[in-house]
């Protein structure tokens, strides 16, 4: 079952980079950012609810004067607190991280808090609690030539971080030289076409599971020069990772998220494509992640479908939120026992 989340209007006339939780009480709680295009000063944080098999009207919840926001990531804790991490500054390179809180479902929020330089907070995906009580934010940085990953491990209930890493991609050459093109993801002024660093090996946008106690697997959005998605795995909570492999699963550079689900399986969504954000699919992996098989194409065609969130809701229905066509935010219901 799929619904149409969002809208264009006048005030969001693009939107992208979608986020989901379930809230304590068994609503779904989505977030995203939109304006007049990425990056645009406009660019705020949107959110709507859904409840009784209808979203809500979309909410501006968060917007900066004159600087754009980014990458809304929601989340909720071990107290039912949910949390909404997103990034604000003019450019990727130049990102803050930033939160707001709800204790009551997204219904009212704190103020927002900006997290200390060096800190970032999740870059896409969704922390996890830990069996250790730990929250654990997947995260990265995008800098000149380098792309790379990182955890951000919480021990107090987020209160305080450490960070712990750096992953670095296959065959990723710290002394190599030459053209380094664009830092981050950037539009050309000409034809408004998005143009990504793809020349370097690189990795960003890590997602992250618990597969046995203070066993962590990590899978991770790479560049074109790489091609492929690529894992590494923490036997300590996170705080060293394995030398990051390529897996079968081909990357064009793009968003992707993953949730172990409660019969241990592990559901991924993504692009599985050399160069495109199309088509977009639901993969399944019955060996914690090593081998996928497609088990549905969730959108095709021309066009661009991408940045997913999934999560698995308490009755065991498997949510995904993300772009379609960077028009409009996108909702889509499988049921478990159809995987």
């Amino acid at each position: 079952m799929y619904r149409f989340i969002s809208a264009p209007t006048r005030e969001c006339l693009s939107c992208h980079a979608a986020t989901v939780v379930e809230t304590a009480d068994g609503r779904l709680l989505a977030a995203w950012f939109g304006g007049t295009y990425e990056g645009h000063p406009d660019v705020a944080i949107w959110t709507s609810t859904f409840d009784h098999g209808e979203w809500s009207p979309p909410v501006k919840l968060i917007d900066e004067r004159d600087v754009p926001l980014w990458n809304p990531v929601l989340f909720r804790d071990a107290d039912g607190v949910v949390w909404l991490f997103y990034k604000v500054g003019p450019t990727i390179p130049a990102w803050t991280g930033a939160f707001v809180r709800s204790s009551d479902g997204g219904r009212s929020w704190s103020h927002p808090k900006l997290l200390p330089a060096g800190l970032l907070g999740p870059s896409k995906n969704k922390p996890i609690v830990a069996s250790n009580g730990e929250i654990v934010s997947g995260t990265s940085a995008e800098s000149w030539r380098s792309w790379t990953c990182w955890v951000e491990v919480s021990s107090d209930g987020g209160r305080s971080w450490a960070r712990y890493g750096p992953i670095t991609a296959p065959g990723w050459n710290p002394s190599e030289t030459g053209p380094g093109g664009p830092v981050s993801a950037a539009w050309a002024d000409d034809d408004q076409q998005l143009i990504l660093p793809q020349q370097y090996a690189g990795v960003i946008q890590p997602t992250v599971w618990e597969y046995a106690r203070g066993r962590l697997r990590m899978l991770m959005r790479t560049t074109q020069h790489v091609g492929f998605v690529c894992v590494t795995d923490s036997d300590d909570f996170g705080r060293t990772w394995s030398e990051a492999r390529m897996l079968e699963v081909e990357c064009p550079n793009s968003g992707l998220d993953a949730v172990r689900l409660r019969d241990g399986r592990i559901a991924l969504v993504c692009n599985p494509s050399a160069t495109d954000r199309t088509p977009l699919s639901l993969l399944i992996s019955a060996d914690n992640g090593e081998t996928w098989r497609t088990q549905s194409v969730l959108e095709s065609g021309a066009g661009e479908f991408s940045y997913p969130s999934i999560i698995e809701s308490r009755d065991g229905t498997i949510h995904t939120v993300y772009t379609y066509n960077r028009t409009h935010i996108r909702h889509a219901m499988i049921d478990r026992s159809d995987l």
